[in-house]
């Protein structure tokens, strides 16, 4: 059976069909050195892509060998490492021997760099035959006057020592390396002399190290890298010489390297456990985190700050300040990562000093110059929002600042204002009356309609005395400015043009006093007295009041929640039992101002009616405010509170529960049996395993069953690519990677005659791409040959492989192609369940513009096993909280999320319903920012629906 261990390749140029061979036999046999240059060139990527240039040795030989170009003399080097050296049983091809008096005179060159590339050349030899004659040569070399030779001998010894017989060629090499690296001065030449010494002679590496132990510091960065790789290697094979080390390690983090402070920082955490080595590791890389400038090496230092919080967290709750450094990064990613590590080392002694350091970076948004403020801003409300629900008692510091932003014209900053708003006037009773008093003079600053929405309900839930009412009524009654809209007395154009006039028209603005936030970050009342008029314009003015505007606009969503908030209002005044002639002076304005906003939806001036939902909710409303129906008034105002309060409630008994268990989750088992992957196969490790764990396991089966399972879910993993008749049968094993592919291809040689210049030709379809053209291979009659393919994903999409097989066989004049089956790529093996805030997922899916509709079509007959069903054959996890999914109503609305290893996002609403017959009817609506994912999941969906 042929050996699968393919031919090494050192070297990779890309192929761009060069001329034919004699057409380099050509140029090479002339005078010109260009030309001469460029037939190389074209000879190596030949070479290099699978071409066989038997007779192009000898020309090569011949004309080029002489020359004095440094150009040719590099190229002929490269050459001769890409060319074959040996025949098929492994000997020496003999005119190898013509090279060796060519290498010899290279290593002995006046020309440092002659000498160097020749050296470097030797790196990538493996046959000995070639290197012994010039081991003289090259142990010359490490005395040569210049660095560069002295650096690549030194590698090239390296090289020739890894060898089967290089202990034998080089005897007294460890000896003399040693002599290099106590007298070389050149950082280079003496960092590769003592990583000589580290791989083959540590004894000596140690030696050395501990003789200049005191002078590590002053070293080269390259130097201290090497000097903390040997420690890392010594202390895991030699624990108790851990103590040797300490003082280099804490010496060298002291230097001005950052490359050298984080493998420093490194080396210690793997070393000790000790809360003294933690906090000092931990103290660097916050150190490389503020001192940085790239990026990338930001969000490196903050994963490994990540790993220390899992496993130190008492430690890293004393860095926690220092870690919050990283927010004046410009980098949204680190701000974002910095705050997520930070929000989980949070306690009741550090709180006061985080929600102060998040105040002044939320006064900081205020500025324009700031790069993404507004982006920023959202992240630190979310963070404080966080912070208040762990700890109520800071709720009070931060809700006045933050109710500030209720007017952002970024929406999703103030909509995660108003959503915490109402959070804590739900969950901390002491503070509703200053927040609804707050929220109320803050209200006509809000532009967005949504948080108008949030804001009207919190203020029809909430105000419950005479007082409060009143005030709200008020606040309503000028956001909604004079009645009526429009005056449809007059005709359709007429009204149009009252309308728009109504709109551009100057409008007299109160004066308005609302608080400012000084620079030191306390409170000032503003008095602004505007200009007695606006400046007109073609359309609504700033000046128009926000409700007003929105309803004009259009918006009768709005229109009905407005309807909902009067309705409430003047049902908790009649319930409180006041003055009736004010009760009915409110009931009648509330009226008057639902049948105006019904009328506007109603008449020609906008370009869109009202929608059907927001006239019955205003209606109902109507019906509400003059019916005495006594349950149909408990609904109103104790049936949507209760909802509200039921969702809250769930929400912390649901986070509760996941902090709880991710506290409980322990690494490993005092008692759990070590699992050694490489070792299982044998029989022999598999008892042993069975003897070492207590109590006794009955027999060596228990290994050799979860060998036996993990070698039948491989074969589950085994693709048939051509038939059992074919000349030559192939199968495919595929390894998915995070960002790659791995193909293993066996191939088996069914036929009696030997197959010349097999290739295993791929192509892809998708986003993948093929990183190299895999060689060709001779397989004789009955031979089995694995070909490895790598392949290259670069996004989230169903992608296939396709191809042939191409050979020679002596019985046929042309090439045999067999052509293979399709390797389609499941999308499932690059998604994963992920979890994101409700606001966050409907702000995704409002941007998202990709979509997908899928038509429910199952033979499941129950919407939540059916929703079991399409969350176990997505790999999504499901939003929607099950006390949302409880019940048995025949209908059911879930929202599914999942992230890509690319960072996608993937969103996905199932909406199903039970229909008379018993069976579901419905629609899955996928959504996601790149079409590949919207559309290959659609696909996944249709196939795996039916159950």
């Amino acid at each position: 059976m042929a050996m699968s261990v393919e031919r090494s390749c050192t070297m990779l140029v890309h192929y761009d069909k060069p001329g034919s061979a004699t057409e380099i036999k050509d140029a090479l046999e002339g005078n010109d050195s260009a030309a001469k240059v460029l037939a190389m060139q074209w000879a190596i990527s030949m070479l290099l892509n699978g071409e066989q240039l038997p007779a192009l040795f000898i020309t090569i030989v011949r004309y080029v060998l002489p020359s004095d170009d440094h150009t040719l003399q590099k190229l002929l080097l490269l050459y001769l490492e890409t060319i074959e050296k040996t025949d098929a049983s492994g000997k020496l091809l003999p005119e190898m021997i013509l090279i060796c008096q060519n290498l010899r005179n290279n290593l002995q060159h006046p020309n440092e760099y002659i000498r160097g590339v020749t050296l470097r050349f030797l790196c990538r030899i493996r046959e000995e035959e070639i290197l012994e004659p010039l081991i003289p040569s090259i142990l010359a070399c490490l005395e040569h006057r210049h660095s560069y030779v002295r650096r690549n001998a030194v590698l090239a010894i390296n090289s020739l020592y890894k060898l089967p017989k290089g202990e034998l060629l080089l005897v007294d090499a460890p000896e003399l390396i040693e002599k290099v690296l106590q007298t070389e001065q050149d950082l280079s030449t003496k960092r590769n002399a003592f990583q000589f010494l580290c791989n083959h002679a540590q004894d000596l590496a140690v030696n050395w190290l501990l003789g200049v132990a005191d002078s590590v510091g002053q070293m080269g960065d390259l130097m201290q890298i090497a000097v903390l790789d040997l420690i890392r290697k010594v202390c895991r094979t030699n624990p108790g010489e851990k103590g040797k080390y300490i003082k280099i390690i804490l010496a060298l983090l002291q230097s001005t390297s950052a490359a050298v402070m984080y493998e420093c920082a490194v080396t210690l955490v793997s070393l000790s456990q000790a809360p003294t080595a933690i906090r000092a590791a931990a103290n660097c890389y916050c150190q490389l985190l503020v001192s940085h400038s790239d990026n990338n090496v930001r969000l490196i230092v903050l994963d490994r700050l990540q790993e220390l919080k899992d496993k130190h967290r008492e430690v890293m709750t004393e860095m926690l300040m220092d870690v919050l450094r990283a927010l004046a990064a410009p980098n949204m990613d680190i701000r974002k990562k910095a705050l997520d590590i930070s929000l989980d080392l949070i306690t009741q002694r550090n709180i006061d000093e985080v929600v102060q350091l998040l105040k002044k970076e939320v006064m900081k948004t205020q500025s324009k110059e700031l790069e993404k403020g507004a982006e920023y801003r959202q992240l630190l409300v979310q963070a404080i929002h966080s912070c208040a629900v762990k700890f109520p008692d800071i709720a009070a510091n931060v809700i006045h600042l933050l109710m500030d932003f209720l007017g952002d014209p970024y929406t999703a900053s103030a909509l995660d204002v108003i959503f915490f708003v109402r959070e804590i006037m739900e969950t901390n009773a002491k503070l509703r009356e200053v927040i609804l008093q707050r929220l109320l003079d803050s209200f006509p600053q809000i532009r967005s309609s949504r948080v108008c929405s949030c804001a009207l309900w919190i203020i029809g839930e909430y105000c419950t005395s005479q007082a409060d009412i009143v005030a709200a009524f008020e606040v309503i009654k000028a956001a909604l400015g004079t009645l009526p809209f429009f005056r449809e007395n007059e005709g359709e154009g007429e009204a149009t043009d009252q309308l728009e006039e109504e709109l551009a028209a100057p409008v007299i603005q109160p004066v308005s006093n609302r608080p400012a936030v000084l620079a030191d970050g306390s409170y000032a009342t503003q008095v602004a007295q505007p200009d007695t008029f606006t400046l007109p314009s073609a359309g609504l003015t700033p000046a128009t009041p926000n409700l007003r505007t929105l309803l004009l606009s259009g918006d009768f969503f709005l229109g009905g929640v407005i309807a909902g908030a009067l309705t409430k209002l003047v049902l908790r005044q009649r319930k409180a039992g006041g003055d009736p002639v004010q009760l009915n002076r409110s009931m009648a304005e509330a009226m008057l101002y639902i049948t105006s906003i019904l009328r506007l939806g109603e008449s020609p001036v906008l370009a869109h009616p009202a929608d059907a939902d927001s006239v019955d909710r205003m209606t109902t409303c109507l019906q509400a405010l003059v019916s005495a129906d006594e349950e149909a008034v408990l609904v109103w105002l104790e049936g949507c509170r209760g909802s509200f309060s039921a969702m809250i409630h769930d929400k912390q008994k649901r986070e509760a529960a996941e902090a709880k268990t991710k506290e409980a989750k322990s690494s490993a088992q005092p008692d759990e049996l070590i699992d050694f992957h490489h070792l299982k196969a044998r029989r022999g490790m598999s008892q042993l395993e069975s003897r070492t764990r207590w109590p006794p396991i009955c027999s060596a089966r228990t290994g050799l069953v979860d060998v036996a399972g993990a070698d039948s879910l491989r074969l589950n993993r085994v693709l048939q690519l051509t038939g059992l008749a074919d000349p030559v049968y192939a199968e495919a094993y595929l390894t998915v990677h995070q960002y790659d592919i791995v193909l293993d291809v066996t191939v088996i040689n069914r036929t009696k005659e030997t197959l010349q210049n097999l290739c295993l030709e791929l192509a892809t379809m998708g986003d993948l791409k093929l990183v190299e053209r895999p060689q060709n291979y001779t397989l004789g009659a009955g031979a089995t040959k694995t070909i490895r393919a790598n392949i290259k994903v670069s996004s989230t999409e169903t992608g296939a492989i396709f191809g042939n097989i191409v050979y020679e066989s002596t019985g046929y004049a042309d090439r045999s192609v067999v052509v293979l089956n399709d390797i389609h790529i499941d999308i499932l093996d690059y998604i994963s369940p992920a979890s994101c805030p409700d606001v966050q997922f409907r702000c995704m899916w409002a941007e998202f513009e990709w979509e997908n509709k899928v038509a429910v079509n199952t033979t499941i007959t129950d919407v939540n096993d059916f929703l079991d069903h399409i969350v176990a054959s997505t790999n999504m996890r499901c939003l929607t909280p099950p006390s949302a999914l409880a019940g048995d109503c025949g209908f059911m609305a879930a929202n599914l999320y999942a992230k890509s290893v690319f960072g996608e996002d993937a969103l996905v609403n199932v909406s199903v319903e039970k229909q008379g017959d018993g069976k579901l009817a419905g629609y899955i609506r996928i959504r996601s920012k790149t079409q590949g994912i919207a559309l290959s999941l659609g696909d996944k969906l249709i196939l795996k629906q039916k159950g």
